[in-house]
Order: structure tokens, then C-alpha cells, then sequence
């Protein structure tokens, strides 16, 4: 039974090999609306799952292949934090991988667990979801088992970043007439500078959903990203918009540069041909500077002080 895949082109991670803890079936506590896997009934274990042995194995034939990868992606068709020998794979991964970058693809459910906590500490890139931060907004969106909370969710995260001082990655995926509120995000405001993750990938349905649920427009993620101050937002929706096409002065550039660090792809959403030419100016002549957060650039101040 295979559970390797790729190497596939990661549009936030770079090249990844990716690693499915449950090839065989959804084995998920929870049951989101947007999954892009059919429905199932949610569980909190991984059924007819493979030895740690099998799975190196696996891995390592395709290493042997001397390909291009950035990262070993551990993820599942489902939550790959219900394998029950999590922590043996992750140490018998980072004695064969290398120059390569391990990381996890997890709905954050777990992270309240010390042990799953100890597990991860030991990755490179760590990527959890946090669709919402108010009881009522998780439940609806994602479903959970009934013992899953997400004040404990919340709490775990806080715990495993004071532990955790590599990359952390919050994925927020918004749903429309859900979690697409401002009040919403004033929330999440609140709870993520708690947590300070290295970056948030802020993004909306991209593929055909469980349930009847829709997407929200890239111009609303960007508003919405507005709301959250001081973090790196990466917003990766592949919809297609229009261009604001504003001018900015170079201090209306540092003033949005104050607010977040911005991507290539807000650049180009925001500037127009003009205020494009001041902000490279200001990059060449290093008042701005480049950041790589798990393989997406970012624009900051270079001295904020």
C-alpha cells in the first residue's frame, strides 16, 4: 500500500513529497463543510494504518530518486495527527531527510495534547488550521467531535508557541455567511498576536466542497486581512480580480507596511504602475526588506525600530 505522493509543486511550501497517514480511507474528527473529500462520519483514529517501517520505506524510494524537493509533507486523508505512532515517524524521518524540511498539514484539533505537542516540536514547518475562534463560528464550519473545543484548540496553540520557536503557520479558510464576519476577525485579531505565528494563510473555498457551501471573493479576504494587525497574511486564493490600481506615496507605502508586511501578489493587487516603481525603489535601496516565511516572500520594514 502506497502512501507517498508527489513530488508536487506546493504554492506556499515550494516542491513537496507528500506522505498520506491514511491512504485508504477518511479518517478525520472533523467533518468540514468545505472539505474537498466526500463526507464521512468524524473519528478520532486512523483505521488499517501502516507501520512506521512501511511508511520510511516508501519515503526512502523515493528519495533514492535523487529529485528536487524543499519539504516531506506529512499529511492524511483526513487528521494526520490520529496516526498513533506520530512521534516515532517524525524522528525516524529527520534521521533520513536531509536538507529537506519536514512538514505537518494539521486541522489543529490535537494541539492541546502535550504528547502531540512534544511530536511537533520536532518539525521544521508546522501548518494548522484555525477556521474560527468563537464556539458557535467552529461548530458550524468545522464540525468537530463533541469533546473538541476550541477554547482548548486556542489555548493549545498559545502553549505549543511558547515551545515552538520555528515556523508556524495558521491556515484560516473562510466560508461565505460563516466565518466571513468582521466581528469575526476582530476576534481573531485578538487571538493570533497572542500566538505570533510566523505567517497566516488566509484563503476561501478553491475546489468542489462536501457540502453546499461557497467561496468569498479575493477582494473580501483582503479586507477581511485588514483586520489583523501586525502578522504576516499571505492570502492564497487562485481567483482571479481586478486590480485596485491606487496610488501610493512612498509614506502611504510605509504606513500599509506598518499595518502588515505585504506579498508580491498584494503589490500587485494594490499599486499602480507608478507606486510599484516607488515601492522597488524603496526595496533597491533597502528601506524595505524581503522576508521568506515557508517559501512565500514577504515585503517589511527592514528597521522597525
Amino acid at each position: 500500500m502506497k502512501c507517498v505522493f508527489g513530488p508536487i509543486i506546493s504554492r506556499r511550501f515550494g516542491i513537496s513529497l507528500g506522505i498520506d497517514l491514511s491512504p485508504t480511507k477518511k479518517c478525520c474528527n472533523f467533518d468540514c463543510l468545505y472539505c474537498e473529500l466526500p463526507k464521512a462520519k468524524t473519528t478520532d483514529t486512523i483505521e488499517n494504518h501502516l507501520s512506521v517501517d512501511e511508511i520510511i520505506q516508501n519515503v526512502e524510494d523515493v528519495l533514492k530518486q535523487d529529485l528536487k524537493i524543499d519539504v516531506i509533507t506529512i499529511t492524511a486523508n483526513g487528521e494526520p495527527t490520529l496516526y498513533p505512532y506520530l512521534d516515532e515517524l517524525i524522528d525516524r524521518l529527520n534521521q533520513i531527510k536531509k536538507d529537506k524540511k519536514l512538514l505537518i498539514l494539521s486541522n489543529g484539533s490535537t494541539i492541546n495534547d502535550k504528547n502531540i505537542q512534544k511530536a511537533l516540536s520536532k518539525l521544521d514547518i508546522v501548518k494548522l488550521s484555525l477556521d474560527c475562534v468563537s464556539e458557535n463560528c467552529f461548530r458550524k464550519i468545522d464540525r468537530s467531535l463533541k469533546n473538541i473545543l476550541i477554547t482548548d484548540i486556542i489555548n493549545g496553540l498559545i502553549e505549543f508557541r511558547k515551545m515552538f520557536q520555528k515556523e508556524l503557520v495558521i491556515e484560516i479558510l473562510v466560508v461565505k455567511s460563516i466565518n466571513d464576519k468582521d466581528e469575526e476577525f476582530l476576534k481573531f485579531n485578538e487571538v493570533l498576536n497572542k500566538i505570533n505565528p510566523n505567517r497566516i494563510d488566509l484563503g476561501t473555498i478553491d475546489r468542489p466542497p462536501a457540502y453546499n457551501v461557497e467561496s468569498v471573493t479575493f477582494e473580501k479576504l483582503f479586507e477581511l486581512s485588514k483586520l489583523i494587525q501586525n502578522q504576516n497574511i499571505n492570502i492564497v486564493s487562485r481567483k482571479k480580480t481586478t486590480p485596485l490600481n491606487k496610488s501610493y506615496s512612498n509614506s502611504e507605502i510605509f504606513y500599509t507596511l506598518a499595518n502588515r508586511p505585504l506579498t508580491i501578489d498584494d503589490v500587485e493587487y494594490l499599486f499602480d504602475s507608478e507606486s510599484k516603481e516607488r515601492f522597488e525603489q524603496l526595496v533597491s535601496s533597502e528601506k524595505i526588506e524581503k522576508i521568506n516565511i515557508g517559501g512565500v516572500l514577504f515585503y517589511t520594514f527592514k528597521d522597525k525600530s
